[in-house]
Protein backbone atom coordinates (compact mmCIF):
# COMPACT_ATOMS: atom_id res chain seq x y z
CA UNK A 1 0.00 0.00 0.00
CA UNK A 2 0.76 3.39 -0.64
CA UNK A 3 -0.32 7.10 -0.30
CA UNK A 4 0.25 10.01 -2.51
CA UNK A 5 0.35 13.94 -1.40
CA UNK A 6 -0.88 16.70 -3.47
CA UNK A 7 0.83 19.98 -4.39
CA UNK A 8 -1.04 23.10 -4.84
CA UNK A 9 0.49 24.49 -7.84
CA UNK A 10 -2.35 27.09 -9.45
CA UNK A 11 -5.05 29.43 -8.32
CA UNK A 12 -7.70 31.66 -10.01
CA UNK A 13 -11.00 32.98 -9.54
CA UNK A 14 -11.02 31.95 -13.35
CA UNK A 15 -12.45 28.46 -13.88
CA UNK A 16 -11.02 28.14 -17.40
CA UNK A 17 -7.68 29.49 -17.08
CA UNK A 18 -7.55 26.97 -14.08
CA UNK A 19 -8.85 24.22 -16.30
CA UNK A 20 -6.82 24.92 -18.81
CA UNK A 21 -3.13 25.17 -16.81
CA UNK A 22 -4.45 21.70 -15.29
CA UNK A 23 -4.70 20.48 -18.76
CA UNK A 24 -1.42 21.43 -19.43
CA UNK A 25 -0.09 19.19 -16.57
CA UNK A 26 -1.93 16.82 -17.24
CA UNK A 27 -0.52 16.89 -21.26
CA UNK A 28 3.17 16.67 -19.47
CA UNK A 29 2.27 13.02 -18.06
CA UNK A 30 -0.75 11.52 -19.99
CA UNK A 31 -0.85 8.36 -21.68
CA UNK A 32 -2.89 6.32 -24.04
CA UNK A 33 -4.41 4.63 -20.74
CA UNK A 34 -5.17 7.99 -18.21
CA UNK A 35 -8.57 8.49 -17.50
CA UNK A 36 -10.38 11.08 -15.88
CA UNK A 37 -13.16 11.17 -12.99
CA UNK A 38 -15.50 14.37 -11.96
CA UNK A 39 -17.47 14.55 -8.78
CA UNK A 40 -19.37 17.53 -7.64
CA UNK A 41 -22.44 18.31 -5.68
CA UNK A 42 -25.72 19.97 -6.33
CA UNK A 43 -27.15 21.88 -3.06
CA UNK A 44 -29.80 23.28 -5.08
CA UNK A 45 -32.82 21.88 -7.36
CA UNK A 46 -31.49 24.43 -10.59
CA UNK A 47 -27.76 23.07 -10.12
CA UNK A 48 -29.52 19.53 -9.80
CA UNK A 49 -31.30 20.14 -13.33
CA UNK A 50 -27.98 22.04 -14.77
CA UNK A 51 -25.80 19.17 -13.95
CA UNK A 52 -28.41 16.03 -14.90
CA UNK A 53 -28.66 17.52 -18.20
CA UNK A 54 -24.62 18.27 -18.46
CA UNK A 55 -23.57 14.81 -17.18
CA UNK A 56 -26.52 12.40 -18.28
CA UNK A 57 -24.14 9.41 -17.57
CA UNK A 58 -23.12 10.03 -13.80
CA UNK A 59 -24.36 8.53 -11.21
CA UNK A 60 -26.16 10.64 -8.27
CA UNK A 61 -25.95 9.87 -4.41
CA UNK A 62 -27.12 11.00 -1.66
CA UNK A 63 -24.75 11.42 1.18
CA UNK A 64 -27.27 12.32 4.41
CA UNK A 65 -30.47 10.92 4.12
CA UNK A 66 -31.07 11.89 7.50
CA UNK A 67 -33.98 14.43 6.39
CA UNK A 68 -34.93 12.63 3.21
CA UNK A 69 -38.36 11.12 3.25
CA UNK A 70 -39.31 7.22 4.10
CA UNK A 71 -41.25 6.96 0.83
CA UNK A 72 -40.35 8.91 -2.02
CA UNK A 73 -42.55 11.59 -3.85
CA UNK A 74 -44.34 10.68 -6.30
CA UNK A 75 -42.38 10.13 -9.71
CA UNK A 76 -39.38 9.94 -8.01
CA UNK A 77 -37.24 7.02 -7.17
CA UNK A 78 -35.62 6.36 -3.92
CA UNK A 79 -33.09 8.93 -3.78
CA UNK A 80 -31.13 7.32 -0.51
CA UNK A 81 -29.57 4.89 -3.06
CA UNK A 82 -27.01 5.21 -5.71
CA UNK A 83 -28.86 5.65 -9.03
CA UNK A 84 -28.12 6.63 -12.82
CA UNK A 85 -29.31 10.11 -13.04
CA UNK A 86 -30.61 8.64 -16.32
CA UNK A 87 -33.45 7.06 -14.03
CA UNK A 88 -34.60 10.37 -13.02
CA UNK A 89 -37.66 11.40 -14.49
CA UNK A 90 -37.98 14.96 -15.63
CA UNK A 91 -39.96 16.50 -13.23
CA UNK A 92 -38.02 16.98 -10.00
CA UNK A 93 -40.54 18.00 -8.31
CA UNK A 94 -40.45 16.69 -4.21
CA UNK A 95 -36.26 16.25 -4.97
CA UNK A 96 -35.10 18.92 -2.58
CA UNK A 97 -35.61 16.76 -0.09
CA UNK A 98 -32.90 14.86 -0.87
CA UNK A 99 -30.37 17.97 -0.99
CA UNK A 100 -27.64 17.93 -1.02
CA UNK A 101 -26.97 15.23 -3.94
CA UNK A 102 -23.66 13.90 -5.03
CA UNK A 103 -22.85 13.34 -8.58
CA UNK A 104 -19.98 11.18 -9.85
CA UNK A 105 -18.45 9.43 -13.05
CA UNK A 106 -15.56 7.75 -12.66
CA UNK A 107 -12.65 6.36 -15.48
CA UNK A 108 -13.59 8.28 -18.31
CA UNK A 109 -11.70 8.89 -21.40
CA UNK A 110 -9.51 11.73 -20.90
CA UNK A 111 -11.33 14.95 -22.54
CA UNK A 112 -14.39 13.38 -22.37
CA UNK A 113 -16.63 14.93 -19.13
CA UNK A 114 -14.18 17.94 -18.29
CA UNK A 115 -15.49 20.62 -20.00
CA UNK A 116 -19.35 19.56 -19.37
CA UNK A 117 -18.67 19.26 -15.87
CA UNK A 118 -16.52 22.73 -15.68
CA UNK A 119 -19.99 24.53 -18.03
CA UNK A 120 -22.49 23.13 -14.90
CA UNK A 121 -21.00 23.64 -11.78
CA UNK A 122 -21.97 26.59 -9.99
CA UNK A 123 -21.24 27.92 -6.78
CA UNK A 124 -21.27 25.06 -5.01
CA UNK A 125 -17.59 22.21 -4.91
CA UNK A 126 -16.35 20.00 -7.32
CA UNK A 127 -13.38 18.43 -8.77
CA UNK A 128 -12.14 17.30 -11.60
CA UNK A 129 -8.96 13.99 -10.94
CA UNK A 130 -6.77 12.75 -14.39
CA UNK A 131 -4.70 9.76 -13.01
CA UNK A 132 -2.50 7.00 -14.57
CA UNK A 133 -0.36 9.70 -16.04
CA UNK A 134 3.24 8.94 -16.07
CA UNK A 135 6.43 11.02 -14.49
CA UNK A 136 9.20 9.99 -16.35
CA UNK A 137 12.25 9.71 -14.57
CA UNK A 138 14.72 12.48 -14.35
CA UNK A 139 18.19 10.58 -13.40
CA UNK A 140 20.65 13.77 -13.13
CA UNK A 141 17.82 15.17 -10.47
CA UNK A 142 17.84 12.20 -8.47
CA UNK A 143 13.97 11.46 -9.73
CA UNK A 144 12.46 8.20 -10.20
CA UNK A 145 9.56 7.49 -12.49
CA UNK A 146 6.08 7.55 -11.24
CA UNK A 147 2.56 6.17 -12.54
CA UNK A 148 0.55 4.65 -9.64
CA UNK A 149 0.00 8.31 -8.16
CA UNK A 150 1.01 10.56 -11.12
CA UNK A 151 -2.30 12.38 -11.04
CA UNK A 152 -3.78 15.79 -11.32
CA UNK A 153 -7.02 17.60 -9.56
CA UNK A 154 -9.07 20.37 -10.34
CA UNK A 155 -11.18 21.56 -7.59
CA UNK A 156 -13.38 24.05 -8.31
CA UNK A 157 -15.03 26.22 -5.86
CA UNK A 158 -13.02 24.72 -2.98
CA UNK A 159 -8.93 24.65 -1.65
CA UNK A 160 -9.17 21.36 -0.51
CA UNK A 161 -8.91 18.27 -1.84
CA UNK A 162 -11.76 17.24 0.32
CA UNK A 163 -13.97 20.11 -0.77
CA UNK A 164 -14.18 21.01 2.65
CA UNK A 165 -12.28 24.55 2.05
CA UNK A 166 -14.95 26.81 -0.08
CA UNK A 167 -13.81 28.78 -1.84
CA UNK A 168 -14.19 31.39 -4.94
CA UNK A 169 -11.34 30.39 -6.62
CA UNK A 170 -10.19 27.02 -8.22
CA UNK A 171 -7.09 25.03 -7.91
CA UNK A 172 -5.22 22.80 -9.57
CA UNK A 173 -3.20 19.88 -7.32
CA UNK A 174 -0.37 17.87 -8.74
CA UNK A 175 0.27 14.39 -7.02
CA UNK A 176 3.35 12.39 -6.59
CA UNK A 177 3.91 9.07 -4.75
CA UNK A 178 4.00 9.73 -0.82
CA UNK A 179 7.56 8.56 1.24
CA UNK A 180 8.91 9.84 4.33
CA UNK A 181 8.81 13.99 3.30
CA UNK A 182 12.41 13.86 3.46
CA UNK A 183 12.14 16.76 0.60
CA UNK A 184 12.31 14.58 -1.75
CA UNK A 185 8.43 15.10 -2.62
CA UNK A 186 8.95 18.62 -2.19
CA UNK A 187 11.43 18.91 -5.07
CA UNK A 188 9.73 16.58 -7.62
CA UNK A 189 6.44 18.84 -7.33
CA UNK A 190 8.89 22.00 -8.11
CA UNK A 191 10.24 19.93 -10.96
CA UNK A 192 6.95 18.65 -12.43
CA UNK A 193 5.06 22.52 -11.59
CA UNK A 194 8.14 23.93 -13.79
CA UNK A 195 7.81 21.68 -16.55
CA UNK A 196 4.55 24.00 -17.39
CA UNK A 197 6.02 27.29 -16.12
CA UNK A 198 4.19 27.52 -12.49
CA UNK A 199 5.79 26.76 -8.82
CA UNK A 200 4.29 25.23 -5.92
CA UNK A 201 1.96 27.72 -4.31
CA UNK A 202 1.43 26.17 -0.63
CA UNK A 203 2.13 23.15 1.65
CA UNK A 204 0.89 19.97 0.43
CA UNK A 205 -2.28 18.26 0.78
CA UNK A 206 -2.65 15.05 2.26
CA UNK A 207 -5.69 12.71 2.18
Amino acid sequence: MSDDVAYPIFRSPDRAEALRVARQMVAFGVRPYSQVSVEAEAHTLDELRRLCGELPEARLVCWDATGAPAVPPPGLPDLTRTIPVRELPEDLSGAEAYLPLGFSIEDQPVGSVEDRLVDAVGVFPAWINWESLEWSEVPERGFYGEYKHAEVTLVLNNDSRELDVPADTHLVLVHIRLGNLDGYEDRLARHLAERIGREVIGPPQLL
